[in-house]
Parts: structure tokens; C-alpha cells; sequence
């Protein structure tokens, strides 16, 4: 198994419980895959750097998990496939991304202590 890091953005046309349904179907479309959940960060609602689909905000959402190559593919078809998603991206950790991730979540577990 390798670890991923992805990233999503949602429209910001989407209530709070629309936003929620959709992450937890992305959520449950990895577990029901065989993949590991290691964190789940939810950044808001952000300005982008330059419109998408003319809108100018969206939900930022970050998933990191350990699943097989082949659900990353039924993962991005999936984001393709839902019209409240605006932008994703999924990256491959490396031995020392993997590393300086789990330092990064370390770090802002103790900030919220």
C-alpha cells in the first residue's frame, strides 16, 4: 500500500450539510476500497487564486491515506463524475513527504491541546 495525499474543492454554492454528504461519500468510496484513512482536514471556505466555473471561493478539503494504486483511479472518476466538485488533487508521499506529513499533524495536534 502506498500513502496519498489528496486535495478537493467544492463549490461554495453547497450548505453545510451538502458539503458534509459529499465528503463523507469520498470518505466512505476509500474505506469501502480497502484504504486507510490516516487524517481528514476540512480548510473552509478559501479564495482562490483565480475563478473556477466563475466562481471565485470554494471548500477545501484534504484527505491522507494508504490504499493500492488501482482505487485511485475509481477515486478520480468519481471527482470527475460529481458536479460539486470544482478541482482535486491527489499526490503520491514519498518516504520524507510521508515523514514531514506526520510531523505537520503531530504538531497541530499539540496546538489544539
Amino acid at each position: 500500500m502506498n500513502q496519498y495525499e489528496t486535495v478537493f474543492i467544492l463549490t461554495p454554492v453547497l450548505s453545510d450539510d451538502q458539503m458534509k454528504e459529499t465528503v463523507n461519500k469520498f470518505k466512505g468510496l476509500l474505506t469501502d476500497g480497502g484504504a486507510e484513512l490516516i487524517s481528514e482536514e476540512q480548510w473552509g471556505l478559501k479564495k482562490l487564486a483565480y475563478p473556477i466555473q466563475k466562481k471565485s471561493t470554494g471548500f477545501y478539503v484534504m484527505f491522507e491515506f494508504k490504499a493500492q494504486p488501482e482505487l485511485i483511479k475509481k477515486l478520480e472518476v468519481n471527482f470527475r463524475r460529481d458536479e460539486r466538485v470544482i478541482r482535486f488533487l491527489t499526490i503520491k508521499n514519498e518516504k520524507y513527504a510521508a515523514e514531514y506529513a506526520e510531523k505537520r499533524r503531530n504538531k497541530s495536534k499539540k496546538e489544539e491541546a
